[in-house]
């Protein structure tokens, strides 16, 4: 199966050379061709009127994961307000990338009018962007991976997930220190992107190290496995950043195991609720919130727009905010419109 994954891939990559040359690969960091999420209503105007009987279809990751699951929350809760239809699927697990390519590629088949992808590498997907192009299908890439040659993509910087937790540290940890990366899935946008923004800041002063960047492949109990390795090599450890929430809480459970909470801090990335527990309960130091429920409804509105015929620049930029025991309650809690607080911050 593995085999024949490749070569599909393969002769799709292939065969997209011509669409290739038309469109450069996508940094969606750096692409100038861009909008801020709360422009979409002041630039484009309100949505215009969609067709009868429209069909979304979302194709996620994994559902194991809640930013996942919460990311299909927000595409329903804005679709429902325009009674379209969503089907939100995802593979069985967050390596199973030919699953997630057969549940993409029938949706084309199956009628979809419009896809929200969120691929698991930035190649898995790529064939079902030519097989959409032919249907006359659009494709929104929704984070964190990035498809070369997507031609609509929404979501946060992803290099500013690192650089927010590195200006935490130069800001808070003034002496300096050794710290440790707990990376996402080897070679995945995303993860090399949050990467490089913590390393390249954090170092910039040279007080700090980075003494460890491993992959933790988004798991909890590996990422669990390999901060105990770290403490045990450097007992001295001052922090970890973690590209997701769930790496970082299997981070904390290492850091209460060797006894050291009250010396290395963890951050994390992401915003899910247990990550948000954790840092009103003192364990997690903080995470960049990237609002997945909002990103939902970005994304769905891009698509919406999309399907009705506007012109939309290749990014639409979402929100993403650094939480900590001095902000936390600011971000959640009863009567909080997550949606008001951001746009607040705006200026809008």
């Amino acid at each position: 199966m593995k085999r024949l994954f490749a070569a599909a891939l393969a002769a799709t990559l292939c065969a997209g050379i011509a669409t290739a040359q038309e469109l450069k690969p996508l940094n969606s960091d750096s692409e100038p061709d861009r909008m801020d999420w709360s422009d979409l209503d002041a630039k484009l105007g309100p949505l215009p009127k969609l067709p009868e009987g429209l069909k979304v279809g979302g194709v996620s990751k994994t559902l194991t994961n809640e930013y996942w699951r919460s990311l299909g929350k927000g595409y329903q809760k804005f679709a429902d307000k325009l009674g379209a239809t969503v089907a939100y699927q995802a593979a069985q697990s967050e390596g199973d990338q030919l699953g997630q390519l057969t549940i993409a590629e029938g949706m084309v088949t199956q009628g979809y009018n419009v896809l929200l992808v969120s691929p698991q590498t930035d190649a898995n997907l790529q064939p079902v962007m030519e097989q959409a192009k032919a249907a006359n299908v659009p494709v929104v890439n929704v984070n964190d991976a990035v498809i070369p040659q997507a031609e609509h993509y929404v979501g946060n910087v992803q290099r500013d997930n690192g650089v927010r937790v590195a200006k935490w540290f130069v800001e808070n940890r003034p002496n300096g220190g050794k710290v440790a990366i707990i990376e996402g899935q080897a070679g995945v946008y995303a993860a090399v992107q949050r990467t490089s923004g913590f390393k390249s800041t954090i170092e910039e002063g040279g007080k700090f190290t980075v003494v460890a960047s491993v992959p933790g492949n988004w798991d909890r109990q590996m990422s669990y496995d390999a901060a105990t390795t770290i403490l045990q090599q450097h007992p001295d450890l001052v922090g970890f950043y973690c590209n997701n929430d769930g790496m970082a809480l299997g981070v904390v459970e290492a850091v209460k195991a060797a006894g050291l909470q009250d010396k290395v801090v963890v951050f994390g990335t992401d915003g899910i609720s247990d990550a948000y527990k954790s840092i009103e309960a003192g364990e997690l130091t903080g995470t960049v919130d990237s609002f997945p429920v909002l990103t939902g409804e970005v994304a769905m509105e891009v698509a919406l727009r999309l399907v009705a015929g506007q012109k939309l620049p290749r990014v639409v930029a979402t929100p993403q905010a650094l939480i900590t025991k001095d902000n936390v309650k600011d971000f959640q809690g009863q009567g909080v419109d997550v949606r008001a607080v951001l746009m607040k911050a705006t200026g809008k």
